[in-house]
């Protein structure tokens, strides 16, 4: 065979080696990565974030209790400072007469046998004494116990039963006779004092009295030898209480007759509440009970 033959001949095998071998690295090539694609993990496909519904704003228990708490401790509150403590005198019911409070003022005395603008019978007994017109206060301080105090520190307790108009000053008490002695000589006329309200000790029982004229259409009541000074009453009439109009005379008006003859609800300056079964209605007729105010 010619030399330039063999040439050709084995540039023409060389050829075909590297297209052999190319070929091979190929198929080598794609067979490793068709494997790894079979053996790479699937991606999970894409979840959408949940559409979460507006929350609905409800208080967990313990907040709820919370929420109790608060509100009956707001009930509490009102209650103590609207409740009666002895201690302090507290009286949330009084007028200008208040438990606990001192006032200055001047002692003179009258000729009087209980009787006045409190309406209250003539009684035997001397510790009694008119108020000044400001507290007297249209008749709220009828039938209070104040004790009065002269300088020298002799003292007398006398019931409210009648007013002391002018020219009684203000702080003024205007008392029997028999009550000043026990505070200096009557020669003096008037001597300076301090009194306050009081409640001692009673064995007297609250009575009712229907004012004349009283019926079923119309009637007055008062309370008498009530231990702490009245601050309203009330009468049971269509399955409720309703509240009577005071007067200055110390009487409590049903201008309707309602409540007339039927239970009476009686509350003192300390905000205690005594309620009295129905008693006839008799006209200017003590009428006795079995209730009496606590002793502060």
């Amino acid at each position: 065979m010619p030399r330039r033959g063999v040439i050709v001949s084995v540039v023409a095998l060389f050829v075909v080696t590297v297209a052999v071998v190319v070929t091979l690295v190929a198929i080598r090539a794609n067979g490793t990565d068709a494997a790894e694609a079979a053996n790479a993990p699937t991606s999970a496909p894409a979840i959408e974030p949940a559409v979460t519904a507006p929350s609905v704003s409800t208080p967990s228990s313990s907040a709820a209790t919370t929420t109790t708490t608060a509100a009956s401790a707001g009930v509490t509150r009102s209650t103590s400072a609207a409740a009666p403590v002895a201690a302090s005198g507290d009286a949330p019911l009084a007028g200008k007469i208040k438990p606990g409070v001192t006032r200055s003022g001047v002692a003179t005395f009258y000729d009087t046998d209980g009787t006045g603008a409190c309406g209250y019978d003539a009684s035997p007994d001397p510790l009694n004494a008119a108020m000044n017109v400001a507290d007297f206060e249209g008749s709220q301080a009828c039938g209070a116990y104040v004790q009065v105090q002269a300088a020298g520190g002799a003292s007398v307790t006398v019931r409210i039963t009648n007013l002391c108009p002018a020219p009684c000053r203000v702080g003024q008490l205007d008392l029997n006779p028999k009550a000043f002695d026990h505070l200096g000589a009557r020669n003096l006329g008037e001597i300076p004092v301090t009194w306050k309200l009081v409640n001692p000790p009673t064995a007297k029982r609250i009575s009712l009295r229907y004012k004349t004229g009283s019926s079923q259409y119309w009637c007055g009541i008062q309370v008498i030898d009530h231990r702490n000074p009245v601050a309203r009453l009330e009468v049971r009439a269509g399955g409720a209480w309703k509240q009577l109009q005071r007067t200055d005379y110390n009487y409590f008006l049903s201008e309707n007759g309602a409540g007339c003859g039927g239970s009476v609800a009686v509350t003192d300056i300390y905000g205690e509440r005594l309620v009295i079964d129905p008693l006839p209605v008799k006209p200017d007729v003590v009428q006795p009970t079995s209730r009496q105010f606590a002793q502060h």
